[in-house]
């Protein structure tokens, strides 16, 4: 079966876990779902890219030049020629059928860009926290197949590849960290729809690889990045006060994240869009609610399928 017969390209993204990635293609191929995989190395330098064609030569491998950090997803759904594209971390996979089930869901709700998955994590395969708090969302559900979102987990959703191109995909700029954000209000604006949908499971081991203090600290920037590229001016406002004061708590202080957010403000002022009046009421309601925090941003701060730090 040809790629372009088939309804779901997974896309894995990985950066120097080499053993961790080898692992998981080798799970994914032994999936019964009819699947094509694409993984995008982030510029490793431990030989990850050389490691996967030796174990899989019929395995497509994307050799990004350097490291893109979330925006190398891009690269892999350009590539797709699937209607739909899964997203995989080196320490996330899929579990049987839920691929094939998410392509039929898929199919018969054309409105909906992006199916997140229930998360299990470990061996003892615990549901992770962020799944619980999306299965509370208020958000107005009626005709769709689970609980409307304003987000998703990168490494734990199943999207169409249409919709992820018509809004952009990933930002570049973001590199890793609350980078679902930005592109889960574009694809709300431009009227698309996100659910989570619990019977779609993805397992997640966590890799001991992870650099949690810059995480943090990127996740504050880009999240005030996203509230100034599109948020209303007060909202906008209120967001800043409110990662301020997480700063604070949790990096030890505000001024170095104010630096680091205001390089990006040449194109930030030149990139500005408001999202519609629409959105900001799904995105308040959210917010009154304290369901889901700030949505995507949320989701990214607490979710263990997420992009590892160094990407």
């Amino acid at each position: 079966m040809s790629r372009t017969e088939m309804r779901v390209t997974v896309v894995i993204l990985t950066h120097n876990r080499r053993e961790e990635v080898l692992r998981t293609v080798g799970r994914l191929r032994r999936l019964p779902d009819p699947i094509c995989l694409c993984v995008v190395d982030n510029a490793s330098s431990d030989g990850t890219a050389d490691a996967l064609r030796a174990a899989f030569p019929d395995l497509h491998v994307i050799a990004a030049a350097r490291n893109l950090g979330a925006a190398g997803r891009n690269l892999g759904v350009q590539w797709a020629r699937t209607p739909y594209v899964a997203f995989c971390d080196d320490d996330t996979c899929w579990e049987p059928h839920a691929l094939e089930r998410a392509a039929d869901i898929l199919d018969l709700h054309p409105r909906v860009a992006t199916l997140c998955a229930q998360v299990r994590v470990g061996a003892e395969g615990r549901s992770d926290p962020t799944c619980e708090r999306m299965a509370q969302s208020p958000l107005p559900s009626h005709g769709l197949p689970g609980k409307a979102l304003l987000g998703f987990l990168a490494g734990a959703s199943v999207m169409r590849a249409s919709a992820f191109l018509q809004a952009g995909g990933y930002h570049p700029a973001f590199f890793i960290g609350a980078e679902e954000a930005l592109l889960a209000l574009d694809l709300a604006a431009a009227g698309w729809h996100m659910v989570y949908c619990p019977e779609i499971v993805t397992r997640h081991e966590p890799s001991p690889q992870r650099d949690v203090p810059a995480r943090r600290f990127l996740l504050a920037r880009n999240e005030l990045w996203t509230a100034w590229l599109r948020l209303p001016l007060l909202d906008a406002l209120d967001e800043t006060v409110r990662v301020g004061r997480r700063a604070r708590e949790e990096l030890g202080g505000f001024m170095p994240l104010v630096l680091a957010a205001l390089r990006g403000l040449p194109w930030i002022v030149a990139q500005r869009r408001v999202v519609p009046p629409e959105v900001m009421a799904m995105r308040r309601l959210l917010r009154n609610e304290a369901v889901l925090a700030d949505g995507a941003a949320a989701m990214s701060r607490h979710a263990p399928a997420s992009s590892s730090p160094e990407q």
